[in-house]
């Protein structure tokens, strides 16, 4: 797999001792033999120590070394946030694999994209996700995979399960490959502005070297990391928990399958984290719940917020309820990173995402033909430092698209540096939507709705709202003598498609025609003007025709 970034600069961060150069697994097993007995785990079904999670990782990895899982293959793994999820990233590692982690709750286009590029050999899944019998899923898009061995289902009879692979003999250290750590060990998810989510590939030395060093920032001398992670292990926030927390630092982690307010507050109160790490959105109903008022939130030292924009009075609510320092990260799955410290100023979080750090990302600001602008001046931000992964997998189109020659990411974002050495966000240059910090890609949601039947012609937009950040408005041309659907019709077309809830739009504008720009092209910021006007007067409950 090619590694996109110069050689002689992995090299030069080898020698600086920012890269560790050693697998994540044997980091893991340092931090176990050192300390057994310390919580590595508190989830939904109790504590799991760094000893047990051990055991429990080197049994799943005797079991999918059984299912034929080789050094260099990859392994997916959609399960909830738990303890066993940490487990099946740690033994895929052990192996020498690559594990590819991804949410729960993605629609069926997206998973068989995801396993198809990614040429997983095998796929870990709960048995059901809400409603949804992913085991019966996944059945159905087998037979379009033709790399895919085998499926393995935990909390349900099935071909293979997780309860075989934990019941077999533990791998026998001795026996376990030694991987290079400039080799993949971790796939990340990219939902991007492309049709279909990217694949990009982390190294050993990347995760650690890059994701590592930015948690360790965050840590206060002499107190251990105990994060409680309200995001998915799958998303690529998540991936600074096993590999990162737990590898990197023998820290502890705090997880829930899935976020609920009142759980999250109460499982503050009961395990007493140093971090705690959402978007905005999850943050405010937190604050905004009955429960907030009884929480003892003083074990906190921070809180990370990420994968959207947060507005100042969140940032000056959430640090005055939750009684610390709030972090405002921008960073994402193509190795962007930057944010403000702990000992910041409460302003710098509330306009900027502080300081670049190069011995993690290295930021620039360009103009349009790549040149450097001075501070001051507004320019697309690119980055790359030791964070930086090796490249889009199996995407060379990608590759030329988003990355320069030398390695630095083209983000798509705009951004200047202040007087005072901070980057402060301008805007972006993509076409995405950002609905409660998930990206989405309008061309995707577009792609499927011009499926319907009643649909000529289609383009998603997004509507500003005060508790997502936006919400997506799709403006409909009906085919002649047809009528567009209303927003349940759609929502049901876009559920049987494979489209996940979150994709759904929430505001319809049926038209007889899209405004253009004067070269042409369809005008979506004069239809976002119309959209949002529409959803303020109406809240988006019917097509409104304009």
């Amino acid at each position: 797999m090619p590694d996109l970034v110069p050689q002689h600069l992995r090299r030069l961060w080898s020698e600086e001792g920012i890269y560790p150069g050693a697998a994540v697994f044997d980091l893991f097993l340092g931090k176990a033999a050192v300390q057994p007995d310390q919580p590595a785990v508190f989830d939904d079904d109790g504590v799991t120590n760094y000893s047990q999670l051990r055991e429990k990782a080197l049994r799943l990895a005797a079991g999918l070394r059984g299912l034929g899982v080789r050094a260099g293959e990859v392994v997916a793994c959609q399960l909830p946030n738990s303890a066993l999820a940490c487990a099946v990233e740690l033994a895929t590692a052990a192996l020498g694999a690559t594990v590819l982690p991804f949410p729960t709750g993605r629609g069926h286009r997206d998973v068989l994209s995801l396993l198809r590029r990614s040429g997983a050999v095998v796929t870990v899944i709960p048995a059901r996700y809400g409603d949804v019998d992913l085991a019966a899923t996944m059945a159905e898009l087998r037979p379009e995979l033709p790399h895919l061995r085998h499926v393995v289902v935990h909390g349900a009879e099935a071909p293979t399960t997780v309860d075989e692979l934990l019941a077999t003999e533990p791998a026998d250290l001795d026996d376990l490959p030694s991987p290079d750590p400039d080799t993949a060990v971790r796939y990340l998810v990219s939902s991007g502005t492309e049709s279909e989510p990217k694949i990009v590939a982390y190294s050993h030395n990347a995760l650690i070297g890059g994701r590592g060093q930015f948690l360790k920032r965050l840590q206060r001398p002499g107190r251990p990391m105990r994060a409680m992670f309200l995001i998915p292990l799958g998303s690529s926030f998540g991936s600074c928990c096993t590999f990162g927390v737990l590898c990197a630092l023998g820290g502890s982690l705090v997880l829930q399958r899935k976020f609920d307010p009142v759980q999250a507050l109460r499982a503050i109160g009961e395990h007493r984290p140093t971090h705690l790490a959402g978007v905005p959105t999850m943050f405010q109903r937190m604050i905004g719940s009955p429960e907030f008022a009884g929480t003892d939130t003083s074990s906190l030292q921070a809180l990370i917020t990420g994968g959207s924009l947060i507005d100042p009075q969140t940032v000056d609510r959430c640090v005055a309820d939750f009684g610390c320092t709030l972090i405002n990260l921008y960073g994402s799955a193509d190795g962007v990173n930057c944010h403000n410290g702990l000992d910041d100023p409460p302003h710098a979080a509330k306009t900027t995402v502080g300081v670049p750090n190069p011995s993690v990302c290295s930021i620039r600001i360009v103009d349009d033909s790549g040149a450097d602008l001075p501070p001051g001046e507004v320019g697309e931000v690119l980055a790359r430092g030791p964070m930086s992964p090796m490249c889009y997998v199996n995407a060379p189109e990608l590759n030329e698209r988003y990355r320069t020659p030398d390695g630095w990411a083209r983000t798509g974002d705009l951004g200047v540096i202040d007087p005072v050495g901070r980057l402060r966000l301008s805007g972006r240059k993509r076409d995405i939507i950002i609905r409660g910090g998930s990206n989405i890609s309008p061309a995707q949601v577009e792609g499927v709705i011009a499926a319907h039947p009643s649909v000529l012609s289609v383009a998603c937009v997004p509507v500003p709202c005060p508790d997502l950040g936006q919400r997506i408005a799709a403006c409909l041309v009906a085919v002649p003598g047809a009528a567009v659907p209303d927003v349940a019709e759609l929502a049901e077309f876009l559920r049987v498609q494979g489209l996940e809830p979150r994709k759904f739009p929430e505001v319809l504008l049926e038209m007889d025609a899209f405004p253009l720009t004067p070269a042409g092209k369809v005008d979506k910021r004069a239809l976002a003007q119309q959209a949002t006007e529409v959803f303020t007067a109406t809240r988006g409950d019917e097509p409104a025709r304009v």
